[in-house]
């Protein structure tokens, strides 16, 4: 093993968060929870599978409601956007102001549809939806917690179902997905290739 070429890399003072330094490509999401009489609906990006069972994990802050609104209610929701709807993703992140509640702030202008099982709204005509029950969560990640949950109900759109005799490449050439370039940035990936597994792989 050759010894590590520090020429040409930049070495980051971890004393700070090295996020901002770099980007990365992540999932987009919109978390759909219960919150006291109305609802709440909050993008976030670092959410990701729990394994290969049906689980699910996302970062949160107990600063934001979706946190507590997750701990009172066990449930929320889980919205995959089209790249078309990145201007309204972006709009579920509104604050809300004074004591009106956000649902009636913002939510009421931003197309949504009641989960069928789950007390909590979907962003209307995203490509994936979840139902999931709260499963646990983990703080203690400085200000941040991880908040995992069971998928209870999982519904895809029938042009995004995944079909072994489909061409995948022409697929997702024609209906794309939203990525999230952390941070600031997104992306609309249409484009993609087979990757390159060793003979014989086993997950």
């Amino acid at each position: 093993m050759e010894d590590f070429p520090l020429a040409g890399f930049e070495t980051l003072d971890t004393r700070l968060p090295v996020w901002s330094r770099f980007y990365m490509v992540a999932p987009l999401v919109v978390i759909g929870t219960r919150e006291g009489e109305g609802y709440d609906l909050a993008p976030k990006h670092m959410v990701t599978p729990m394994g290969f069972g049906n689980y699910i994990g996302f970062v949160c802050t107990p600063d934001h409601s979706t946190y507590h609104n997750i701990r009172q209610h066990g449930v929320f929701t889980v919205s995959f956007p089209l790249p078309e709807q990145t201007l309204i993703t972006s709009l579920s992140a509104t604050r809300r102001s004074g004591e009106i509640p956000k649902s009636e702030q913002v939510l009421d202008w931003l197309p949504t549809v009641t989960a069928p099982q789950t007390d909590a709204p979907f962003l209307q005509d995203s490509y994936l939806l979840l139902e999931c029950d709260h499963f646990k969560t983990i703080d203690g990640f400085g200000r941040n917690s991880l908040i995992t949950g069971t998928i209870r109900k999982a519904y895809v759109r029938n042009e995004y179902l995944r079909i072994s005799e489909a061409d995948e490449q022409a697929m997702l050439r024609e209906h794309p997905l939203l990525a999230y370039v952390a941070e600031g940035r997104f992306a609309i990936v249409g484009d993609t290739y087979a990757f390159p597994f060793p003979k014989n792989f086993k997950r």
